[in-house]
């Protein structure tokens, strides 16, 4: 690494300031390290994302930055429509608010809470390398760190330095999504099951807008474009804003999401609900969760030691993922996604408990539980119905 302008060691660097960076900084500077906290962008920026957050969501960003989340530009809603093949499966009432947020706003919250937490401000700055943990700013100055945490998003330049590549986009998601004016006052979070191959579309109602998009995997979806295309105009939309899009990393978490004293978080470690594709919740709870390995490692002086502490720490939430990762092949699967939807469209129970892990109610073992004794019949019709 060329040296440039050196600034003292810090404690922590974190590498990405949005939810999973913002609050790694955020829990890591309340506890009295010196963090300093990167990013290429200046805030506020736009970030793709239908911005869902849930109250799992809300729960985690109390913990990390002591507070709650400011709700000035932020729609509530607790109706939810699931939609397939055209036809609407059901208009329900969740037992708890979803909050629709605009990701240029919140994620401008939480960086601003970091730093003001004491976070040292280097958004706006560009790593041209990355050194063990320390890192080079475009420009020359130099950062140098006991322990680093790579926040930096699917195409992690933390993942590249520790593995050679972040994720491999075959194996992973893709997501295409509009901001569209209001065309109505409806204020149910809408959910359509088939409008991309293993994955779904969403019209998410915001305070000013609407946000529209369709992800699935990328292998299943050669041309997301034209499933974007067939999705508004199933919506009727009349006008078609500038399309972005972006890779998600659902269902392919990484088993290993570090090494030594560098760490992963967020969607860099692929945190990502490989049913529902949210990530926030995730994303808030891995970067709390590094922060609190970075500061037991360092309380005892053996840095090296910071993976080790997160990988243990980050169980519950692997657990959660695999078992979502199962119960994929339930709704996505050719084999027995006719079967899940019809089950979908007459069980009560089912919708209610798949709309509490969708607003953050319950965690996916709780919905294998609750729904053990239904799952295996309907499984078996569409292996039958298969064969």
């Amino acid at each position: 690494m060329g040296r440039g302008a050196v600034m003292p060691q810090v404690d922590v660097i974190v590498l990405g300031a949005g939810p999973a960076g913002s609050a790694a900084a955020a829990v890591a500077a309340r506890a009295g390290l010196s963090v300093a906290l990167v990013d290429k962008a200046s805030f506020p920026r736009d970030k793709l994302c239908g911005g869902g957050v849930t109250e799992r969501s809300r729960s985690y960003f109390k913990d990390a930055f002591g507070h709650d989340i400011q709700f000035d530009d932020i729609l509530s809603t607790q109706e939810v429509e699931f939609w397939h093949a055209g036809q609407r499966l059901s208009h329900m009432q969740a037992q708890a608010p979803i909050h629709l947020a605009m990701r240029l706003s919140f994620d401008d919250q939480m960086f601003r809470h970091a730093v003001s937490l004491g976070g040292l401000d280097y958004s706006g700055h560009r790593v041209t390398d990355i050194n063990g943990t320390s890192i080079e700013l475009a420009g020359g100055t130099s950062l140098e760190a006991k322990v680093l945490i790579g926040a930096d998003g699917v195409n992690s330049q933390v993942a590249r330095h520790l593995f050679g590549a972040a994720f491999d986009h075959d194996q992973i998601g893709f997501a295409l999504e509009v901001e569209a004016p209001k065309e109505d006052d409806s204020a149910a979070l809408r959910i359509d099951f088939n409008a991309a191959d293993w994955g779904y579309g969403w019209r998410f109602p915001k305070q000013d807008s609407v946000t529209i998009g369709v992800g699935g995997l990328t292998s299943h979806n050669p041309d997301m474009k034209a499933r974007m295309r067939s999705y508004t105009d199933l919506l009727n939309l009349k006008s078609i804003p500038k399309l972005k899009g972006h890779f998600l990393p659902f269902g392919h978490f990484k088993t290993q999401p570090g090494r030594g004293a560098t760490l992963l978080a967020g969607d860099a470690a692929g945190l990502v609900d490989p049913i529902t594709g949210e990530g926030i919740a995730y994303a808030i709870k891995s970067g709390h969760l590094a922060a609190e390995a970075a500061i037991e490692a360092l309380k005892a002086n053996t840095p090296d030691r910071a993976f080790a502490i997160y990988l243990r720490k980050l169980k519950p939430i692997h657990r959660n993922l695999r078992i979502a990762r199962t119960l994929r092949k339930l709704v996505f699967s050719g084999r027995f996604k006719d079967a899940f939807f019809q089950k979908m469209a007459q069980s009560g129970r089912l919708r209610h408990e798949y709309l509490n892990v969708l607003a953050g109610k319950q965690e996916y073992p709780a919905l294998l539980l609750k729904s053990g004794l239904s799952l295996p019949r309907f499984v078996l019709r569409g292996l039958r119905r298969r064969s």
